[in-house]
C-alpha cells in the first residue's frame, strides 16, 4: 500500500511532538468536541438507532462473506449501463490505469471530488509525475493542497487549521494555482468560502476530466453514490466529459434496500445531519446528461488480505464517518498526522497496519495508539469492535504468526523491540498457572511495597514514563479473604 507519509517516525515519537503544539491541540479540542456533541443529539433523535447499527453491521458482514459474487455482479451492471470496469491489485496498477485514461483524453488537468482511496494510493503525486495536474475541489482538501499539507481527519482533512491560518494560506497560495484570493480577504467563514468558490469555479467550467471516489456502490444496478456537503462534488461528477472513479472493493452493497440503512447512519455519524445536503448517484452513462465516458477502477491494495483475517476483516465494514476520531482521547491530543497515514484515529490504527502490513516501525506502532477505552466502538455506526482488533494486531506485532500478504499465506516474524514484553507475558503465564508461586509472589510484593520505585527500570521505563504505577495493597486478596471469611463462601 502506498500512502505512508514519507519520513514519518513511529506513532509514539510523532505524538510526543504533536502534543507540544498548543495551537494544534486547541484546534482539535474545539472541533472534535463540537462535532461529537452535535452527533450525539442527531443520533438521539432516532429510537431505532441501535437496530440501524446492527443492520448495517449484518449487511456489511454478509457482503464481505460473498464479496467475490457481488463484485462480479457490480461489473456486469456497470458494463450494461455503459461504463467500463478496471481491476487494480495495488496502488501502482491503479495509478497507471488512471494516468493512461487521462492521457487518452489529451488533457493535462483533472478536477477531483474528495476521495480517500486516491489519497491512499498517492494518485495526485503519480499524476504529477506524468505531467497531469490534479485539483482538489472539496473545501478542506483544497486547504490541504494549497498549504502543501497532509490531511489529518477523515471528514474534515483540515481540522488542524484555524480560520486565520486558512486565510493566510489562501492569500499566499491561491494565485499560484489559479485565480488569486480577493484583496483584503478576512477570516470570516463566508469570505473564505466565497474565495474558494471563485477560485474553483474556473476549474469546474474548463475541466474535461473528473476523478472521484464513492461512498457506496450498488451491485444490483451498478450505481455509485457520493455524499457530500458543499456541492463541489456534484460539479465534478456532472460537468466533465470523462469521469474516472477509484473505489475500494469493500464499498459495495448488494441492493438499494441495503443502501437505505447507510443513508440514515452515515450523515448522523459524520456531519450530525439528518441527511446529506448533496447525495449524488449515477449509473453508467446517459446520452445528453453528465459525462459521456465513465470508468470505474476497483481497488484492492491489501483489502483481500485483510478479508482473510477473521478478526481484522471487520475493519472493512468502515463507512468513513469519522465518528471514532471525534471521541478518541488519543486522536484529540495527537492529531491525525501522527498516524502517518491518510486513515488516522482509531480506524486508521487498525486499517493501515492491515492494508500495509506491520513491517515498518510506524505500522507496528499503530495498534498501540489507543487507550482501549472503547469509546470508538460505542459510536461506530457499523459496530466495528476496534479495541478487539487492536489487541489482535498487538499480538501479531509481538508474537508474529500467520497472515496473508499479497494473496499468499506467510509467517510474520515478531517485530523488533518487543523481547521484554514477550518475556514478561511468558513469566505472567508461568505464574498464573501455578497458584502456589503466584501466592508467594503476591505476599512478597505486598511486604516490600514501601521499597517499590515510582517508575520502572530498564525497558519498563517506556511504560511508566507516561503512567503512574498502581499502588500495591497491604495484603493480597487471597490473604484478606482467608482472614475475613475463613475461606468460606456465603454472607456473614
Amino acid at each position: 500500500m502506498s500512502g505512508t507519509f514519507v519520513g514519518m517516525p513511529a506513532f509514539p515519537a510523532a505524538a510526543r511532538e504533536a502534543v507540544r503544539d498548543t495551537t494544534l491541540r486547541g484546534n482539535l479540542r474545539h472541533a472534535t468536541h463540537t462535532i461529537r456533541a452535535k452527533r450525539a443529539r442527531a443520533v438521539a433523535e432516532l429510537d431505532d438507532w441501535e437496530l440501524l447499527r446492527q443492520a448495517g453491521k449484518r449487511i456489511k458482514d454478509r457482503t464481505l462473506r460473498h464479496l467475490d459474487r457481488y463484485l462480479v455482479q457490480l461489473e456486469e451492471s456497470v458494463t450494461a449501463a455503459g461504463g467500463v470496469v478496471h481491476w487494480a491489485a495495488d496502488a501502482d496498477e491503479a495509478n497507471r490505469i488512471v494516468a493512461e485514461l487521462v492521457k487518452a483524453t489529451g488533457e493535462t488537468e483533472v478536477v477531483k471530488v474528495k476521495s480517500m482511496a486516491t489519497q491512499e494510493i498517492a494518485l495526485n503525486e503519480a499524476l504529477e509525475a506524468q505531467g497531469i495536474h490534479a485539483y482538489e475541489t472539496d473545501l478542506a482538501e483544497l486547504i490541504v493542497q494549497l498549504g502543501k499539507d497532509r490531511p489529518s481527519h477523515i471528514l474534515v482533512p483540515a481540522i488542524h487549521r484555524n480560520r486565520g491560518e486558512i486565510r493566510d494560506i489562501f492569500t499566499r497560495e491561491m494565485g499560484e494555482w489559479g485565480r488569486p484570493a480577493p484583496e483584503g480577504l478576512t477570516d470570516t467563514p463566508a469570505d473564505l468560502a466565497e474565495a474558494a468558490r471563485l477560485h474553483l469555479r474556473e476549474k469546474f467550467l474548463r475541466a474535461k476530466v473528473g476523478i472521484s471516489g464513492a461512498n457506496f456502490m450498488v451491485a444490483e444496478t451498478g450505481t455509485l453514490v457520493v455524499v457530500e456537503s458543499e456541492g463541489n462534488g456534484r460539479m465534478c461528477l456532472t460537468l466533465p466529459e470523462t469521469l474516472i472513479s477509484v473505489v475500494g472493493i469493500e464499498k459495495i452493497v448488494p441492493t438499494w434496500q441495503d443502501l437505505e440503512v447507510f443513508l440514515q447512519t452515515l450523515p448522523r455519524s459524520s456531519t450530525a445531519e439528518r441527511m446529506n445536503p448533496y447525495t449524488s448517484m449515477w449509473t453508467g452513462t446517459t446520452d445528453g446528461d453528465g459525462p459521456r465516458t465513465f470508468h470505474l477502477v476497483l481497488l484492492d491494495n491489501g483489502r483481500t488480505d485483510t478479508l482473510a483475517d477473521e478478526v481484522g476483516r471487520q475493519a472493512l465494514r468502515c463507512i468513513r464517518c469519522s465518528a471514532c476520531l471525534n471521541v478518541c482521547p488519543v486522536y484529540e491530543r495527537a492529531g491525525g498526522h501522527a498516524y502517518g497515514s491518510v486513515y488516522p484515529g482509531p480506524i486508521g490504527a487498525i486499517l493501515s497496519p492491515q492494508l500495509r502490513g506491520t513491517g515498518s516501525d510506524i505500522d507496528a506502532s499503530l495498534p498501540y495508539a489507543s487507550s482501549l477505552c472503547g469509546a470508538c466502538y460505542e459510536v461506530c455506526p457499523v459496530a466495528i469492535d476496534i479495541p478487539e482488533v487492536l489487541v489482535h494486531l498487538r499480538e501479531r506485532v509481538v508474537e508474529g504468526g500467520e497472515a496473508v500478504r499479497e494473496g499468499d499465506k506467510v509467517r510474520l516474524r515478531p517485530a523488533k523491540g518487543h523481547a521484554a514484553e514477550r518475556a514478561a507475558m511468558r513469566a505472567a503465564r508461568w505464574a498464573l498457572t501455578r497458584p502456589g508461586a503466584l501466592r508467594t509472589g503476591q505476599r512478597l510484593v505486598s511486604r516490600t511495597r514501601r521499597l517499590h520505585p515510582r517508575t520502572l527500570p530498564g525497558p519498563g521505563r517506556a511504560w511508566s514514563g507516561t503512567r503512574d504505577l498502581p499502588p500495591v495493597p497491604a495484603e493480597p486478596f487471597r490473604d484478606w479473604w482467608q482472614r475475613t471469611r475463613g475461606g468460606k463462601d456465603g454472607a456473614e
